[in-house]
């Protein structure tokens, strides 16, 4: 009885410290990415452009993947999608990788079929988010359909300040 009272402190313990844990998480990389962009000049909005010659923008983001900043599309042409990472200095098409299997194809889908339903590109829409909010800049913007309807939520951020801003694609 004293081991099962033990085991079940533990586990409530353990549930009640992983949020906290995973919010922690979440704060140290939106801090890194943060900091990352301070000195950026090329904007996602001109990133979801650039992608285009790899296909039409399904999403975009800013990220620090393995402790350096690339800014990647995904892109679809026709059925078939791909990760495209853009130079956040020069705008240049870094690499284009396809996207074939697990959560980043299901992603990329889901992405799609809202992306199927705009009339608006993305481009247009962050650009819409940062006009909105001045002195932020835009690291995401995803597509989905909420209602029928395809919106876009794109993150934007001004120095430690986020916020997520949902903008009409129809």
């Amino acid at each position: 009885m004293r081991k099962t009272a033990i085991v079940m402190a533990f586990l409530v313990a353990w549930m009640f410290g992983l949020p906290t844990g995973w919010a922690q998480k979440e704060d140290k990389e939106r801090a890194e990415l943060a900091k990352a962009l301070k000195d950026v000049k090329f904007s996602l909005e001109k990133g979801l452009g650039a992608s285009g010659r790899e296909g039409k923008p399904i999403s975009g983001k800013y990220e620090v993947e393995h402790g350096q900043l690339q800014l990647s599309v995904y892109t679809m042409k026709e059925d078939k999608f791909s990760e495209v990472i853009v130079d956040h200095k020069t705008g240049k098409v870094g690499k284009v990788e396809p996207i074939t299997s697990g959560d980043d194809l299901t992603a990329a889908k889901a992405q799609s079929e809202a992306m199927a339903k705009a009339k608006r590109s993305l481009e247009a829409a962050a650009s819409e988010a940062v006009k909105a909010n001045k002195g932020y800049r835009a690291v995401s913007a995803f597509p989905a359909l909420k209602d029928g309807h395809p919106v876009v939520d794109v993150t934007v951020v001004k120095g430690t300040e986020w916020k997520t801003v949902s903008e009409k694609l129809d």
